[in-house]
């Protein structure tokens, strides 16, 4: 008798989890994350050229004004946690979705220094509080066992849209009229404006909030006595710390770039292809990294091997400028694999750190506190990377000796927290 053959998954079988999973709020986030990462796909490769050459800002006067939209939004991160525990996180996201899509189609009409700074504030501020709110909805929405995994199809997902996004632009890259571009910042706006619209469909009660806590930690009046994140020295100085490790994205988008054309014998479209590998290797390995942190030792045992992983990375982008052209493609693609493997593995660990040590009573203020971390590490990474890069070599020593310093330091202070708990 032949053995049965076993029946392979067709694509369909397999995004399926990943594109249509069987949470309502899952699905909703899902389906507004794809709507969003086109939109930032698109984004991403037109808004400077656009900005520049339709609009006809100055790039200082671009950079300026980005500059100032980022400090603000470290503070919208930061509020939209209290915010949310206020009138929800659900509530937050959808307006702040919607005003991001309001403001990148206001880009459109933009046509003074200081209108191009309130448009730009407003879409960053806006995308800033899209994530604090967007971990507090995962935090309050479901059990410790799925935070996670939401959280990595959901990553996943904005990866391979935001590659779709980027391939969609082309068409307007391709065209490079003035209509083309406008066209594109129009879908930036719109796509935006489609991810707040399926928000609307998430609708399910927060479990967190149902939660029964400590009866002896009750105030007079009944309700749970909550944890101040601002005076949680821990959560404090890991997030300070992860701000620091966040400048691995600015690296990859704006270093990289700029020391393998500057520096390097490689060709301008290397760039792409390193970028195309870390889309690849983030989407393919993401959601194993965070099977691998499921509690506070596990991650920061990941974060400490991000950060030793980011050091290498840093050593071999330095190395590839002194290489040949064979060498130096071969160098930057290593390098491009460890830059890719400490990011999957830096989230993971920090989304973890995120949820568990967070008061699940005061889940909105403490994901605000974390997604604060982020935009100061978002806002500091090209003054800092673009200023390392510069010294060669010695610069890329200093960025590989903070990354691994911030990691090794954050499982230190992890160990030091499971020792009180013990």
């Amino acid at each position: 008798m032949l053995p049965a053959t076993v029946r392979r998954p067709s694509i369909t079988e397999w995004l399926a989890p990943y594109l249509n999973p069987v949470d309502p709020t899952a699905r909703a986030l899902t389906w507004s994350t794809i709507a969003s990462s086109l939109s930032k796909g698109v984004f991403f490769s037109v808004s400077v050229l656009y900005f520049t050459r339709v609009a006809g800002f100055p790039a200082t006067t671009v950079g300026l004004g980005l500059t100032i939209a980022g400090c603000l939004g470290v503070g919208a991160a930061l509020g939209a946690g209290y915010l949310a525990r206020a009138i929800g996180a659900r509530q937050v996201m959808v307006l702040a979705t919607a005003g991001q899509g309001i403001a990148l189609l206001a880009y459109l009409l933009a046509r003074t220094p200081a209108a191009f700074v309130v448009v730009a504030s407003v879409a960053v501020c806006g995308q800033a509080m899209q994530r604090t709110a967007l971990t507090t909805m995962i935090a309050e929405s479901f059990t410790a066992a799925d935070r996670l995994a939401v959280r990595a199809r959901l990553r996943v997902v904005m990866n391979v849209f935001i590659a779709l996004g980027t391939a969609l632009a082309a068409i307007a890259l391709a065209i490079d009229t003035r209509p083309a571009y406008q066209v594109a910042m129009l879908a930036t706006g719109a796509l935006t404006l489609v991810a707040a619209y399926t928000l609307v469909r998430a609708r399910r009660q927060p479990q967190a909030t149902h939660v029964d806590t400590d009866p002896t930690q009750r105030t007079q009046s009944g309700r749970p006595m909550r944890r101040s994140p601002l005076r949680d020295r821990t959560y404090l100085a890991i997030t300070a710390l992860y701000a620091l490790l966040s400048m691995q994205f600015g690296l990859l988008t704006v270093g990289m770039p700029l020391w393998v054309v500057g520096h390097t014998q490689t060709p301008a479209v290397t760039v792409a292809v390193l970028l195309a590998a870390n889309t690849a290797i983030v989407s393919v390995l993401q959601l194993w990294a965070a099977h691998r942190t499921t509690d506070l030792h596990s991650s920061g045992r990941a974060i400490a091997q991000a950060g030793a992983l980011l050091a290498l990375a840093c050593a071999l982008y330095s190395i590839a400028a002194f290489g040949s052209l064979a060498i130096a493609v071969a160098v930057l693609v290593l390098a491009a694999i460890a830059h890719s493997l400490a990011e999957i593995l830096s989230e993971a660990g920090s989304w973890t750190l995120a949820f568990e040590l967070a008061d699940p009573a005061n889940a909105g203020a403490y994901q605000g506190v974390s997604q604060t971390g982020a935009a100061l590490g978002a806002m500091l990474a090209p003054l800092v990377v673009t200023a390392a890069i510069e010294y060669g070599a010695a610069g890329w020593a200093i960025l590989a000796a903070v990354f691994l310093a911030a990691a090794l330091m954050t499982q230190a202070l992890i160990r030091a927290r499971e020792g009180r708990m013990a």
